[in-house]
């Protein structure tokens, strides 16, 4: 068995201005908002088959990536590529012998759904997300 990417699920930007990126990504590319979660300061677009995830970075979860974008802080969270399958044991071995420390899997929502996923971080300290496919309904 070998690791395959099908294609980038999502991507996550930390924001200052979520109208003004609301206005970009709906208006002038023709992205949809697909989801909401206020409370904790998420919205979700639609682009195409992909999500693209707006986080304000005065919210409860843009507040975890530190500063706001610019020199001294970055925009993007993470970057999620979808597997062609999520073998959970498979990922561990497949990371540990490559010496990556895998993350704790859980059921996230991405552009087909809740399915299972599992964060790394590459050698600069980007997260990223490896998700599979959705759960069976």
């Amino acid at each position: 068995m070998t690791l395959r990417i099908r294609e980038i699920d999502h991507i996550v930007l930390r924001v200052t201005n979520l109208d003004r990126m609301l206005e970009f990504y709906c208006e002038v590319l023709g992205c949809s908002i697909e989801r909401r979660k206020d409370d904790i300061g998420l919205v979700q677009l639609r682009a195409g088959r992909s999500l693209v995830d707006l986080v304000p970075v005065e919210s409860e979860l843009g507040r975890a990536g530190g500063a706001a974008p610019g020199q001294e802080g970055r925009n993007m969270d993470h970057l999620c590529f979808r597997l062609e399958a999520f073998d959970e044991s498979f990922l561990v071995e497949y990371l540990e012998g490559r010496g990556v420390q895998p993350g704790r899997v859980s059921s996230r929502y991405g552009a087909e759904g809740h399915g299972p996923s599992m964060y790394v971080t590459d050698p600069e300290g980007n997260t990223v997300e490896l998700k599979g496919p959705p759960a069976s309904p």
